[in-house]
Formats: structure tokens, C-alpha cells, sequence
């Protein structure tokens, strides 16, 4: 065991009490993996959903989804923004910028913005390793593009569904219309490409106290603030802040 300088005794006792916890939040986590990877086959995907998107020469274009998949990479990652925001959310709307010029109720979801962010960053190096990432926004592919440039994306590939029924099949849009927040992974194999996992633990109602962690692992910015004192602030994510840039 290690120790760090002037800490008293007391505290290296309940350290180390954490530690072991720490060490069985790591096992549970890795036995959540190799449920997850062992899932039976997912249903195939009942259509090649046809997106607005950016073609090989950078301009407009329908996108099917089996062009989602670049050659050699079976395993497709989306996250479905909300794009345009709920109709329930009243945080403020982006001052400046193209997204500015946008009606609030066509709006991206701040929460959303936020998690893509820190996705981005990371894109390069997921497809690096062999996987494929995409963006699904309801909006018109020209808000999106937007939105990323606004917001300085330079790795991810935004579509638009605004022409298919992408979202509402896959749970990322309720019967009214409103936009959810959903991860979903596609594998594609022999037979087609099958459905293999999404974040229906968005879909739970969490244990009183917690948050709902619907992608959990995946949320940086909120498992930071795990690390710290202070825990998660009673605070939501913003399209600008005062204080930071």
C-alpha cells in the first residue's frame, strides 16, 4: 500500500476501506462488459435507413447506414442527440454562433452538446482501434453541421434523420415526437447488420439519491466530479458559460 504526505493515520485506514471498494466496482464493471459482449444475437436491422449526410467529397448526400460501416469495421457506434431539444427543456439557447440563429424549441440539448464535446476528442482514437461513430440528429444535416462547427467538432460524423423513422424505432424519439438521448451499438456480420446493444438503463427510474447515469461509464465530465469532495454539484450542463470558455 502507498501512502501520501502528512495524512494521518485515520485517513489511510478508510483509503484503504475505499480502495477495496473501488476494486469491486472494477471487477463488477468488467462482469458488466462480459455480460454485455456474450448478448445473443440482436434483431436485424429491419431497413438500410437512408440519412442526410456528408459524401465522400464533403458535400451533401444520402448516407445508408451499411455506409456508416467503413471497410473492415463491423461495429457501429451512434449516439442519438437531442436534436432538437425536449420540449420540456427551458436552460438558455446558444448567443452566438449559427445555432443562434435557430428558434429555442430548435435547439440542441445542452446535456447532449456537452457529452459530444468530450466524444470528440476520442473519435479519432476509437476509429483508429477498429470501430465506427456516428452522430443521429432529427434536425436538417445544415443545423447540424452548424452546431459542429459552432462548437468545434472536427472528428465526428453527423446525419440527419430527419427523413426516416431511425429514431422512433430505435427508442431515441417517444410518440410525441420529443428527442431521448440514446447510445446504440449495430454489429454487422454474415446475415446483415443486427442490433446489439443500447442504453436502456436511460430508460429506469434510478434509486432515490442518484443520478441517472444512463450511459454511465461513458459521461467524463461527471466522473470526474465523482473524484472530487464535493461529489456531482445540483448543477446542469449550459450551451456558454461566464465563467470558462
Amino acid at each position: 500500500m502507498i501512502s501520501f504526505p502528512n495524512e494521518s493515520a485515520e485517513y489511510r485506514t478508510a483509503r484503504d476501506t475505499l480502495l477495496q471498494k473501488e476494486i469491486e466496482l472494477r471487477r463488477a464493471m468488467e462482469d458488466v462488459a462480459v455480460a454485455r459482449r456474450a448478448l445473443p444475437k440482436g434483431g436485424l436491422v429491419p431497413q438500410d435507413y437512408g440519412f442526410d449526410g456528408l459524401g465522400a467529397d464533403g458535400k451533401p448526400a444520402k448516407v445508408k447506414l451499411s455506409e456508416l460501416f467503413a471497410p473492415g469495421k463491423d461495429t457501429l457506434l451512434i449516439y442519438n442527440m437531442m436534436f432538437p431539444r425536449h420540449p420540456n427543456e427551458t436552460r438558455d439557447v446558444a448567443t452566438s454562433g449559427g445555432t443562434a440563429k435557430l428558434a429555442r424549441q430548435d435547439q440542441p440539448c445542452p446535456s447532449c452538446t456537452a457529452l459530444l464535446d468530450q466524444f470528440d476528442g476520442a473519435i479519432g482514437h476509437l476509429e483508429a482501434a477498429g470501430f465506427n461513430f456516428a452522430v443521429v440528429g432529427k434536425m436538417a444535416l445544415e443545423n447540424l453541421l452548424t452546431l459542429g462547427r459552432d462548437r468545434g467538432w472536427v472528428n465526428m460524423r453527423l446525419v440527419s434523420s430527419a427523413g426516416n423513422s431511425f429514431k422512433r424505432d430505435y427508442h431515441a424519439e417517444d410518440e410525441s415526437g420529443a428527442q431521448l438521448p440514446v447510445l446504440s451499438v449495430f454489429h454487422r456480420d454474415a446475415d446483415g447488420i443486427r442490433h446489439f446493444w443500447s442504453s436502456e438503463l436511460g430508460f429506469t427510474l434510478p434509486e432515490p439519491g442518484q443520478d441517472p447515469r444512463a450511459i454511465g461509464t461513458c459521461e467524463i465530465l461527471w466522473n470526474l466530479m465523482d473524484f472530487a469532495p464535493e461529489g456531482r454539484p445540483d448543477w446542469d450542463e449550459q450551451l456558454q458559460y461566464d465563467c470558462c470558455h
